[in-house]
């Protein structure tokens, strides 16, 4: 039987997780879960919500437990979910807010607010791996918490492959691309996509023997079908000849962004209205999943909502909502890698994860963590071989590597000098003077920035 840790036991997620575990048709033989989170208030309520779930699933025979001790939480582990937000949804209004006032993009995990998260996220990371190298040597560890490439990567400093790092987007877009095709969602065939965690192509999708991708790129009415068009355009899209991960938007139309985020609240301000009232009414509900699944629905319709009309701007497709998320992509992860199920993903895995270390995109560093197509089994992911990277995503894979690269040694030598050369060169960074002021602010409003870079200045 299997025992399932998941670091960040508290997050509002988790029941996705256990209604993926609940309704699921994989070989998982699931029989203790553990919640761990140093939020004693959010991990009750959770227990309190996920309780309340699996009474309508009498027939999973789960013994759910709840820590804040992490080694004792991770004894006995079969595979850990590491899914943490240090700081809270207050560290990313920080992060958002800080980056709009030095007039740089506010997002999560792109640009400067995503470099932020990162600097503050990449030492508990690390401190997370060690802790599982120690206590759950072969556990299987699958990593949800963003920015997800760099913080696998960090991971894997101690870990090395028995992490790898896993998102929804890629395979959401290859489901969407089907569809507009009329293909069934189980349709055999092959697929090229190429990437980091939330930059990436697709670049083929092959079908009995015959690429449909460019019968797609040339149809202007089904591709306008698609979120990623709807985002960027159908001309661009077709000029660029891949269907682009969503998340490309902010690089595509990088103003058109900034402008929809500065002209609303971000992201990070409603999440962080809604959590702190569902957190405070969620102890005093009698049915607290109801509550829950209410909750997740208005979180869901604004997902993106910078990139749609004001007027649609919390009205999301509830097909696409509807639709399996990155919970699925880990219980794919999951079964291969226990129960001899051997799946199809995309992952984020190391760049040379390959029999004879050869990397699969040649020009990316070798120690680099890239988002690829795998086949997964019991031995782990295992990334296939794909076409060449054409030059211009290579460079922008390659200037995103670089800052991932300096904000992992910023954080490991406590660097300020090599985080501010990663902001000042980040691709969309427009003034080196302005990302070192944006770097100052939040050294001096973000302690545990501050403390990851020993910033050598006097605050205020």
């Amino acid at each position: 039987m299997t025992h399932l840790a998941i670091i960040g036991g508290g997050g509002f997620r988790i029941p996705l997780i256990v209604h993926a575990l609940t309704t699921s048709h994989r070989t998982l033989r699931l029989s203790r879960l553990t919640l761990i989170d140093v939020d004693d208030d959010r991990l009750a309520a959770m227990r309190a919500i996920v309780t309340d779930q699996l009474r309508s699933s009498p027939h999973l025979d789960l013994e759910l437990t709840t820590t804040n001790d992490l080694a004792a939480g991770l004894i006995g582990a079969d595979v850990i979910f590491v899914a943490v937000r240090p700081g809270g949804v207050e560290g990313r209004v920080i992060d958002e807010l800080t980056a709009l006032e030095h007039d740089f993009l506010g997002q999560e995990t792109v640009g400067v607010a995503g470099m932020a998260y990162a600097l503050r996220t990449i030492p508990v990371a690390r401190k997370f791996a060690a802790t599982i190298a120690d206590v759950a040597p072969d556990a299987w560890t699958i990593n949800f918490t963003n920015p997800a490439g760099v913080i696998t990567q960090a991971m894997r400093e101690h870990l090395g492959p028995r992490v790898v790092g896993i998102c929804d987007t890629p395979i959401a877009l290859l489901r969407r691309a089907r569809a507009a095709l009329d293909l069934a969602p189980a349709t055999s065939g092959s697929f090229d996509y190429l990437g980091l965690n939330h930059l990436g192509w697709l670049r083929s999708l092959v079908v009995d023997g015959t690429d449909r991708l460019p019968e797609l790129l040339s149809d202007e009415a089904r591709l306008g079908t698609l979120e990623e068009a709807q985002l960027m355009g159908t001309q661009w899209i077709s000029r660029v000849g891949a269907l682009p991960n969503e998340y490309l938007f902010y690089y595509y139309r990088h103003r058109e962004a900034l402008a929809a985020i500065s002209a609303s609240e971000t992201r990070g301000q409603f999440l962080a209205a809604q959590q702190h009232h569902f957190y405070e009414l969620c102890t005093h509900e009698e049915h607290p999943y109801e509550l829950w699944n209410r909750t997740r629905a208005a979180r869901d319709a604004s997902y993106m909502a910078e990139g749609r009309a004001p007027e649609d701007r919390y009205a999301r497709e509830t097909a696409e909502i509807e639709q399996g998320g990155y919970q699925e992509v880990a219980l794919d992860a999951m079964t291969a890698f226990l129960h001899d199920e051997p799946a199809t993903m995309i992952l984020n895995v190391g760049n040379t994860d390959t029999p004879d270390g050869a990397p699969v995109i040649p020009g990316l560093p070798n120690d680099a963590v890239i988002e690829v197509g795998c086949h997964v089994d019991t031995g782990g992911a295992h990334p296939w071989p794909i076409a060449p990277a054409r030059g211009d995503m290579l460079a922008l894979m390659l200037a995103i590597k670089e800052c991932d690269a300096l904000l992992l040694s910023a954080t490991k030598h406590g660097d300020y000098e090599l985080a501010a050369r990663a902001f000042g060169t980040h691709p969309l960074v427009d003034s080196v003077d302005a990302a070192d002021a944006l770097l100052t602010a939040y050294c001096e409003r973000i302690p545990a920035i501050r403390e990851a870079l020993s910033y050598p200045h006097p605050l205020p």
